[in-house]
């Protein structure tokens, strides 16, 4: 499997991720040739070398000459949906722009199509993010994992004026997202690198055993007091066998059998906002046969202290037992659909590059259900008709292209 990781030890922005990609080998030419089908003909787009802290990386300058334009989230997507770029290059910029949409909804209350873009509307905005879409598509990267984001301090200014950093938009899209304070003042990661990492990072962790066959360094606009870049590997991870993968985790076992059986929920709850992949119970008799309940939790290696905590915090046990364990897996999508009840995510998984199972978003399905009053069954329904008629038309694509 081709992998890219991006390791984002100074944050991430659209144009990093451009420099990053260009460092590996994507040409000018792939970016140029977005803005093009997007209609930004006027755009300017150049790359330098440079170096940051001594280390030589791409800086990519996307230069457009309109001043003042305001694009709604629904002008943006009929632009996209009516351009020539390809299926996949299109639906995950559809993928990312939603992220931004969703996030500007929430802060300023406004309908999800009635948000206006500012800056994040502008010409360059787009090249960066269908130019990234583009760039994954050229080196045939199959799946994204990105490092924990680290946050600055301090204040920014925007359209809006002066707002805290990391700004409002990039707290919405990062929900969920492992984060940290880096205590730099200074905004590391923007509201389009927010998006583009957590629109199509397939999981957030550290760098995974895997074969690096190159490094590539896109270069952010300010002189940091570290290095102020995006660093990419691109390779083939280890264990990753005919469209599966492998890695390590953890499993957290303990009995209980004093506890009150309405904490559970609770508890599930935290495990899972700790960084829990999957947590199960199963009722036991214990000794004196007494009825007790197993806890299991799946760990990632990075969040064992914090779910540690929590099962010492909120449960009733005095210890676990931990084991170790390979996770394998097939090859993930999210993708997002367009059906009769809004835009749903929708999980593919693949076995050798072909789709072999296909997973609406349950909780998507179940607000259109509520929104639209029609049965959770239907809109399920449409979600899976939806992600096979896009699925055809991408391999539609694919074989006039070859």
């Amino acid at each position: 499997m081709n992998t890219l990781y991006l390791d984002a030890f100074a944050g991430i922005s659209g144009d990093m991720m451009l420099g990053a990609l260009a460092d590996l080998g994507v040409p000018l030419e792939v970016y140029r040739s977005v803005a093009s089908k997007l209609g930004l003909s006027e755009v300017e787009i150049n790359a330098s070398r440079t170096e940051r802290k001594s280390i030589g990386a791409v800086k990519v300058h996307v230069r457009a000459p309109e001043r003042g334009v305001v694009r709604t989230y629904a002008h943006i997507k009929s632009l996209i949906d009516g351009s020539s770029l390809s299926a996949a290059v299109k639906e995950k910029s559809q993928r990312i722009f939603a992220l931004i949409a969703e996030a500007e909804s929430r802060i300023h209350s406004r309908s999800i199509d009635q948000v206006h873009f500012h800056e994040l509307g502008s010409a360059d905005t787009m090249v960066d993010v269908a130019g990234t879409a583009a760039g994954l598509e050229h080196l045939g990267v199959e799946e994204l994992l990105c490092s924990p984001l680290p946050m600055g301090t301090g204040m920014i200014k925007t359209h809006h004026g002066i707002l805290p950093v990391p700004a409002p938009a990039v707290v919405e899209i990062l929900k969920d997202v492992p984060v940290y304070s880096s205590g730099i003042p200074t905004e590391l990661v923007t509201p389009t690198g927010a998006a583009i990492a957590a629109a199509l990072t397939a999981e957030f962790c550290l760098l995974p055993p895997m074969r690096v066959q190159a490094v590539g360094y896109g270069a952010g606009d300010r002189d940091l007091e570290i290095p102020n870049l995006l660093r990419a590997f691109l390779g083939e991870r280890e264990g990753a066998v005919r469209g599966r993968a492998r890695e390590r985790r953890l499993v957290f076992s303990t009995n209980i059998d004093d506890m009150n059986p309405e904490l559970y929920p609770y508890v599930m709850e935290k495990l899972f906002e700790a960084g829990a992949e999957d947590v199960w119970l199963y009722p036991i008799q214990m000794k004196k046969t007494r009825p007790a309940v197993t806890l299991k939790v799946l760990v990632p290696p990075s969040r064992e202290e914090e779910i540690k905590e929590v099962v010492f915090a909120e449960t009733k046990t005095l210890g676990m037992r931990i084991s170790e364990i390979d996770k394998e897996y097939l090859d993930r999508e999210i993708i997002l659909v367009e059906t009769p009840f809004g835009q749903l995510r929708v999980k593919l998984a693949r076995q050798e590059g072909k789709p072999v199972n296909i997973a609406p978003e349950y909780e998507d399905c179940r607000k259109a259900a509520a929104d639209s009053g029609v049965p959770l069954k239907d809109v399920y329904a449409a979600a899976e008709e939806a992600a096979r008629s896009l699925l055809s038309a991408r391999e539609q694509g694919q074989e006039e292209r070859d």
